[in-house]
């Protein structure tokens, strides 16, 4: 039986390249000159600090940027709120979402099965198997999918006939 797998997952050598994009703005930026702001990648997180609120925010639309040009779904990125600590010192955590939680995946799930093709739709972990008898219904599967606007960036990998 054809199948294929929808999935959430981000490409960790983009992220890395961006973030170093991200660092060499940071050096050149004038704006930037002698403060102490950074950039830290860690995992599945990057770490942002700065001296103030304002270069926080010109900070974090840096790195969104860097992100956003290397093809990084911002739907795969958590932005968490800048925390501000007394002395005005500011910092931020940006999350990178990787794979497809369970509210999601039956949101998805649910919308296969509302376009009437016959497909079957499995929650296996973090990703989503699609079956079907023939492949067109699995390509007009894909193209829903892709015209639906979900919650979070979707991947097709695995396309098995």
């Amino acid at each position: 039986m054809p199948s294929f797998d929808i999935v959430s997952k981000v490409n960790s050598m983009e992220i890395e390249n961006a973030v170093n994009q991200a660092q060499k703005e940071l050096l050149t930026r004038f704006d930037f000159k002698g403060s102490k702001a950074e950039i830290k990648l860690e995992k599945n997180e990057i770490k942002l600090s700065a001296p103030d609120g304002f270069k926080m925010t010109a900070l974090s639309e840096i790195v969104i940027g860097k992100l956003s040009k290397r093809g990084i779904s911002l739907k795969s990125l958590d932005t968490g709120e800048a925390e501000l600590s007394p002395l005005g010192h500011a910092r931020q955590t940006i999350k990178i979402k990787q794979g497809i939680e369970g509210a999601a995946a039956k949101e998805i799930s649910q919308f296969i099965r509302q376009t009437g093709i016959k497909v079957t739709a499995a929650i296996q972990g973090d990703e989503l198997r699609v079956t079907g008898k023939n492949r067109d219904d699995l390509q007009a599967i894909i193209a829903a999918v892709k015209g639906h606007d979900f919650p979070v960036a979707l991947n097709f990998a695995n396309f098995r006939d």
